[in-house]
């Protein structure tokens, strides 16, 4: 008798578990806590289209170059701000990408720009001008074999000069 109890309702268990609107009846305890899982993993409100950056392009940008990895290589870039106390400074694409994945445009070329945040105005950095031997700005951005393939030179900018470099 107990053992054709069990089957039983294994039978109804798997019947209505092959249901095809079982998914959307109540019956499924996935729906009681909540509802169903989201469609899609776009955020809400889609992806950003515009960059939220405030911060302003580095004065000068003095040298770049090429550094080996494993996989893919580092730009390396030293900038020259107009005065001392420059904070977070980076390279920024000009066309927005996802975080951590860069490509170049149609042409192969890779349009970056150097930019960071000011000393704030009227401080002791603000008012003093930078000296190229101990202020100058290192920055570094990583790029992958993958992205590399599409990349055939990339372009660095500053507020009053560009660099150009070739693979």
């Amino acid at each position: 008798m107990r053992i054709r109890t069990w089957g039983i309702i294994g039978c109804v268990t798997l019947a209505v578990a092959g249901c095809s609107r079982f998914s959307e009846s109540r019956l499924n305890p996935m729906g009681w806590f909540g509802g169903s899982p989201a469609q899609t993993l776009e955020p809400e409100g889609g992806y950003p289209t515009t960059r939220q950056d405030s911060r302003l392009p580095v004065t000068r940008v003095v040298s770049a170059r090429w550094e080996p990895l494993y996989e893919g290589r580092m730009l390396v870039v030293q900038g020259l701000a107009a005065t001392k106390g420059w904070s977070k400074v980076a390279l920024v694409t000009e066309v927005p990408m996802p975080t951590g994945r860069v490509h170049g445009d149609d042409n192969g070329v890779l349009r970056l720009n150097l930019v960071g945040n000011p000393p704030a105005a009227g401080t002791y950095e603000a008012s003093r001008a930078a000296n190229p031997a101990s202020d100058t700005l290192t920055v570094a951005m990583t790029i992958p074999t993958e992205a590399l393939s599409g990349i055939r030179e990339v372009v660095i900018t500053g507020a009053g000069n560009a660099v150009t470099l070739r693979r």
